[in-house]
């Protein structure tokens, strides 16, 4: 399979080259040419498959070209080595807990897959070290840390911004050591976002040390994602046959939904999207005027989704032919704040014993107030609301059990490099690795 850049000004790459080099030389994201179908027979036996035979069909669409079948096979068996369960919180509005790996986030899924994908790729290509930038809102860097951990040939520089994100989530990638170093950069994520890109355009440096990306900027950071849309259709089939779902996922860089859409092209029976923002509402003004207006992201409860210039903004455009229109049609949005957040929160565990994450608030009552009499809807619930202890904890006004998986991160030491926000100094500290 060929990708192509959204820019549109760069060669097209093989997945190998989309993979090991992350963006394209004209700063676009890439794309697959095509988006393989599935056949309906695939869809009509979905319910009684599991989420690792469903996740391989769905790998061997978009990778089954590059990857050997068996070798293939394994990447996405060993990546998905956890559940992901639907699970009701009314009689129409399910929960698809994404947080049941490793680092109790969505993006063990992405982070996993890349990591051993990764992996093939440089064994086969026999290179000596791959370097991995990855900025952090939050849960990407803890998921791709630890996807990553350990893996011979690749090191990880994981850049997040100082104080805004939880201990919990800081202290998943800080604590690890071996093949990981945490910079803790001076500034806001869209700062850290900017230093890995600029890093990216940088010849002197490329030329210094191979480089690469594991933000969902990367084709198998985000394409994977769209396993789990596929398994929580399969889930809602054993419990309500023939129902075509509203799927609502809360934004913030959107490669979460882009994965989502890709599965729709794919056939998935997906009635419609909905993008739910928190204050950063950047795609919902979007869809409200039609131009897109990147701005400083604001810092909300719902951290993971403070980004005010989402990167896979551009896959979306380019998947819909830059038609305004035809997106309208597809996703539509909600945007909120701190305060409809924890009321949310607080309502939902009050009245349906379900505890939601700040980020999972923003999807249930995106779903609550916006599903018709006729829908039924998927909300993804992205990380355990452990993870925001202090938050969910003040909201709730009870104590939140701390899962086991992250007591044992919570007991290690932090170990950060102190980064400014200036691209200069970022560039001179890797020179010298």
């Amino acid at each position: 399979m060929q990708y192509y850049s959204t820019q549109k000004q760069a060669p097209e790459a093989t997945l190998e080259e989309a993979v090991v080099k992350g963006l394209a030389a004209d700063k676009g994201l890439f794309m697959p040419r095509t988006i393989n179908s599935l056949p309906p027979s695939f869809f009509e036996g979905m319910a009684s498959l599991s989420f690792q035979e469903i996740a391989y069909r769905v790998a061997d669409a978009f990778f089954g070209e590059d990857v050997p079948a068996d070798t293939l096979k394994q990447i996405v068996y060993d990546t998905l080595s956890f559940d992901v369960p639907l699970v009701p919180v009314t009689d129409r509005i399910y929960s698809l807990e994404l947080f049941h790996g490793p680092t109790l986030a969505f993006k063990d899924v992405g982070g996993r897959f890349m990591a051993r994908l990764l992996g093939y790729f440089i064994r086969k290509e026999g290179k000596k070290q791959v370097n991995v930038l990855v900025a952090t809102s939050g849960d990407t860097g803890s998921a791709v840390a630890n996807g990553f951990l350990g893996v011979e040939g690749i090191h990880v520089y994981v850049l997040y911004p100082k104080g805004k994100v939880s201990e919990i989530q800081e202290k998943q990638f800080t604590t690890l050591g071996q093949n990981i170093t945490a910079l803790e950069v001076d500034g806001t994520f869209d700062d850290c976002q900017a230093l890995v890109k600029s890093a990216f355009m940088d010849e002197e440096l490329n030329r210094h040390m191979q480089l690469t990306s594991a933000n969902s900027i990367n084709v198998a950071r985000f394409l994977p994602q769209a396993f789990y849309y596929f398994y929580a259709y399969a889930q809602l089939q054993r419990q309500q046959p023939g129902v075509r779902p509203v799927v609502c996922v809360p934004s913030g860089n959107f490669g979460n939904i882009t994965a989502g859409l890709f599965g729709k092209v794919m056939g998935l029976p997906i009635r419609r999207f909905i993008a739910a923002n928190n204050r950063n509402d950047i795609f919902y003004q979007y869809l409200q005027t039609g131009e897109y207006n990147p701005r400083p992201s604001v810092a909300t409860i719902a951290n993971a989704m403070d980004v005010g210039n989402p990167s896979n903004f551009a896959r979306v455009l380019d998947l819909y032919g830059h038609s305004h229109e035809a997106i309208k049609a597809e996703v539509s949005g909600a945007t909120y704040t701190d305060a409809q957040i924890a009321e949310t929160m607080r309502n939902t565990w009050a009245q349906h014993h379900y505890l939601l994450d700040p980020h999972g608030a923003c999807g249930f009552r995106a779903l609550a107030e916006g599903l018709a009499q006729d829908e039924v809807g998927i909300f993804l619930e992205t990380a355990h609301p452990a993870k925001f202890k202090d938050t969910v904890e003040q909201i709730i006004g009870e104590p939140v059990v701390i899962p086991e998986k992250l007591q044992a991160f919570m007991r290690g030491t932090k170990q950060s490099i102190p980064m400014t926000k200036e691209f200069a100094d970022f560039k001179a500290y890797l020179m010298k690795e």
